[in-house]
């Protein structure tokens, strides 16, 4: 199993402006890495932290404890963010970090199924008590539903001769393994695409993981609570590992820093958006980063403040 390392980890704290005193919520505890440097800053302070998988929440316990107490351990997603922290009395923080994607503990246990490069049943769910399952999806949707998520989740060149192949594969006999997709996959693209650099499973899976979590909608909805929740001067901060998920990080970010002035109308005092963005240009991994951490290639933060 491999270390797991935070990607952006200087830039992420940087950017939150941690108090000793303030409240910080991490939607995406993992490792505990980013985790572990907030709550190293705070002393009257507290710190919750979001995550949905079990192993996660007592490998990161283990490392939190070694920092300090002043932490909770939420074990829900962070689509809950405002109703969880409430049960806590906890209406307004000074900070949140979302660090998206699969945490390495995910990736690294093979019988987890979120990766290609293991032999394990196809699962995917970061949440284990959920009913939808990899399997699930290539088993027993329609052309028409795999072939949208492979072409909206990753963009996928070769949606549709995928799909087709799944379809096929799964009238002779139900498709179980990661490995088994990979081999339905590679079947199912040219010997052209097949020599290029990169695993040929790699977007199918992106895929369907986001599928069976519903990533991009749980985001989407926590960062609209997320905004609601901040204190003045408050701040949040987002890393993300593809670009629908970068995406929906700036349209939003864009479209609570901006204030609709109408065409052709005189003002002498312009009003103040709600938010500022911290930075022009999305922040991207250090050469030294890139060069230690390999899972840092497609790291983008974006971070925002309350006025």
């Amino acid at each position: 199993m491999s270390k797991h390392i935070s990607v952006l980890l200087e830039e992420a704290i940087d950017y939150l402006a941690i108090k000793e005193d303030g409240i910080y919520v991490d939607c995406t505890l993992g490792g505990g890495g980013h985790s572990s440097v907030i709550l190293s800053k705070l002393t009257s302070g507290h710190l919750y932290a979001f995550d949905q998988d079990d192993y996660a929440i007592k490998k990161a316990r283990e490392k939190l404890s070694g920092v300090g107490s002043n932490f909770t351990i939420i074990k829900s997603n962070f689509e809950h963010i405002k109703e969880e922290l409430a049960k806590l009395d906890v209406h307004h923080v000074d900070g949140i970090l979302y660090d998206l994607g699969v945490s390495s503990f995910q990736f690294d246990i093979p019988d987890r199924g979120f990766s290609y490069n293991y032999d394990a049943d196809l699962d995917m769910r970061m949440d284990q008590s959920k009913d939808l399952t990899a399997k699930k999806i290539v088993n027993t949707y329609s052309f028409e539903d795999l072939t949208k998520i492979l072409y909206r989740y990753a963009d996928e060149s070769f949606a549709k001769p995928i799909a087709n192949h799944i379809i096929k594969r799964r009238k002779e006999q139900t498709i179980n393994t990661t490995f088994e997709l990979v081999d339905i996959i590679k079947d199912a693209l040219p010997q052209k695409k097949l020599s290029k650099k990169g695993h040929p499973a790699k977007k199918t899976f992106q895929a369907l993981r986001i599928a069976v979590n519903d990533e991009l909608g749980v985001f989407e909805r926590s960062l609209e609570d997320a905004f609601t929740l901040l204190k003045k001067d408050g701040r949040i901060v987002v890393i993300s590992f593809h670009s629908l998920e970068d995406r929906i990080a700036k349209t939003m970010f864009k479209e609570v820093s901006t204030v609709d002035i109408p065409k052709n109308v005189p003002m002498l005092d312009l009003p103040e958006a709600d938010f500022s963005l911290l930075h022009k240009k999305v922040i991207l991994p250090s050469e030294e980063e890139l060069a230690l951490n390999n899972r840092a290639h497609s790291a983008k933060l974006r971070a925002i403040k309350k006025n």
